[in-house]
């Protein structure tokens, strides 16, 4: 069965929403079927087979009023002039020129829950609950089905299909034995990293929420209260314009005298170099995630990952087994797993490594990801 899919994100970046619009638009084209994207723009654009998706550029980043009307009115023609069959929107903005497209054109609509959508008021909900006005809602966790169903449940009924497809990540990407030797020793020189020492990697935009600051306090407890010192650490993320954060971020690692312990990384162009480089990953957010890629990808580089106990994190790793779940926001109970994975032997780390690879090609491979998708598109058009 041929069919005609588009795609509206934003931006294509290197997001998991992103990532997940660019590998399902590829496997479309790989099934025979006719694969456009509607974004903005985006560094992932450079990356995108022209031969087989075809890209659109619109303003459909925005969030004003106006140009959400005009996307609505340029979408519907695009569907018609094209003649897509389902419409597949990735967040909010765009997801209400797509639905009020769809209901012109009779199309099926289809979006996906990357996220958890806040809201302090009627208005704010309002504007999420586009994302469950589609044929298709696809939840990226069990968390953010639950999620849907608490805040949203009065909204869902008989003609819409609500489920769970886990987010995928590309394992062959993010497999130990595509890293050179070369690229390891120019990461190595750049930060200045021993062989002999501990290494721990805190990937993740530099933001509050993300829970750095209370990483660095948990390092400082690591120092002082379990005397250790052989550590260095990797705090890998952009602020993104959070200037401020940054600089509060840097005295707290001048305030605990860890300077010579904790280097700050901007970007990284392979990011799998960084999870080689580490004996261990946290993912330390204070809010839950909703799906967790770090620890996904941790696992998939067979690296022991140590994350906050909720959210998507608790689906994506099994405890104990291919990593650790500590008490969340709490430094005592991080530096406390710290220490515990720093005193293991290199054999039982190793171990728990190829339980988190294991982990991830059963549950969280992008074939998997796209292949569940696929079948739901072929649903709706049947």
């Amino acid at each position: 069965m041929s069919f005609k899919v588009l795609q509206v994100i934003p931006k294509l970046g290197y997001g998991g929403a992103e990532t997940g619009c660019y590998d399902i638009a590829h496997y479309l084209a790989e099934q025979d079927c006719k694969s456009y994207i509607i974004t903005s723009g985006g560094p992932l654009l450079k990356f995108i087979r022209k031969d087989k998706v075809k890209v659109i550029r619109l303003p459909v980043k925005s969030k004003n009023p106006i140009l959400i009307l005009l996307n609505t009115i340029l979408i519907s023609l695009i569907i018609i002039f094209l003649r897509i069959d389902i419409v597949h929107a990735r967040s909010r903005a765009p997801a209400w020129s797509c639905f009020v497209s769809c209901l012109i054109t009779r199309r099926k609509f289809v979006t996906t829950f990357h996220g958890i959508y806040n809201f302090s008021n009627s208005i704010k909900k309002f504007y999420n609950s586009v994302m469950v006005r589609s044929n298709l809602i696809i939840a990226g966790s069990n968390f953010v089905f639950n999620h849907i169903h608490k805040n949203y449940g009065n909204l869902i009924n008989a003609q819409k299909r609500l489920l769970v497809i886990f987010r995928g990540i590309n394992t062959e990407y993010f497999d130990n034995s595509n890293i050179t030797n070369d690229k390891v020793q120019n990461l190595y020189s750049s930060l200045k990293l021993s062989s002999e020492k501990f290494k721990i990697l805190l990937p993740g935009r530099l933001t509050g929420w993300k829970g750095q600051e209370m990483f660095i306090e948990s390092l400082n407890l690591l120092k002082t209260k379990y005397n250790k010192e052989n550590f260095q650490v990797i705090i890998l993320g952009s602020h993104q314009g959070r200037k401020v954060y940054f600089k509060k971020l840097i005295s707290a690692v001048e305030k605990y005298r860890l300077r010579d312990k904790v280097f700050f990384l901007q970007h990284l162009k392979e990011m799998p170099i960084a999870y080689y480089v580490s004996d261990m990953v946290v993912s330390s957010s204070i809010e839950p995630e909703a799906f967790g890629r770090i620890s996904v990808e941790a696992q998939a580089m067979r690296r022991p990952i140590l994350a906050s106990n909720h959210g998507g994190s608790t689906e994506t790793i099994v405890n104990g087994k291919s990593g650790f779940l500590f008490e969340n926001n709490n430094p005592e109970s991080l530096a406390e797993n710290l220490n515990k994975l720093i005193e293991m032997d290199k054999d039982k780390l190793q171990s728990i490594g190829n339980e988190g690879r294991k982990n991830v090609l059963k549950k969280f491979d992008v074939e998997q990801m796209c292949y569940s998708t696929f079948l739901e598109y072929k649903k709706l058009i049947k």
